[in-house]
């Protein structure tokens, strides 16, 4: 199952989001991978399926009223159908739908995520750490070094992006390194 970035640094940190549910397991047993899904598609995929139960158990009831316990074979599915539902319209409410809008400042949050954990960064590492291509991450880092947001710095015969560090930390690296 592939996972977001957001999703990925949270379980590092040791925070989830939230709590794994039976409804969760539900969808994930027949392949939908709701966690990586729109809340407009969650609302949309939920309403798919409940929309057709309860079309099935009102025709139940009305036409064959003897029949009444093969509710009972597919009501199930209401649960999950019904929890998916209201995650969707909660995911809708908070905004979460107008994020994707901005695709822009989700691949600069990516790139300066994968910067804090690994301190410097090259252009490769960087597209290697997010969904950025290499030369998407090389440009996006020399627009924040040009703009004054990063140190850059050369090793090795390779240039390395970094956040900039006090004077102190830089003395003190100099000492050890003599």
């Amino acid at each position: 199952m592939e996972q977001r970035p957001d999703r990925e640094i949270e379980k590092r940190r040791g925070r989830h989001a939230r709590r794994s549910s039976d409804a969760d397991e539900f969808w994930d047993g027949i392949g939908i991978d709701i966690e990586g899904m729109s809340p407009r598609a969650q609302v949309v995929t939920s309403l798919a399926v409940l929309i057709p139960v309860v079309l099935g158990v009102a025709s139940v009831l009305v036409l064959s009223p003897n029949f009444w316990w093969l509710i009972f074979v597919f009501g199930w599915t209401v649960f999950p159908g019904s929890s998916l539902l209201l995650r969707g319209i909660a995911g809708l409410s908070d905004g979460e739908g107008r994020k994707e809008v901005s695709g822009g400042s989700n691949k600069e949050r990516e790139l300066l995520s994968a910067l804090r954990e690994h301190e410097e960064i090259s252009p490769t590492q960087a597209a290697m750490e997010t969904s950025l291509t290499v030369e998407e991450a090389d440009n996006m880092l020399k627009e924040l070094a040009t703009k004054g947001y990063l140190d850059v710095r050369v090793r090795g015969g390779g240039i390395f992006y970094g956040l900039w560090r006090s004077e102190r930390a830089e003395n003190q690296e100099l000492e050890e390194g003599r």
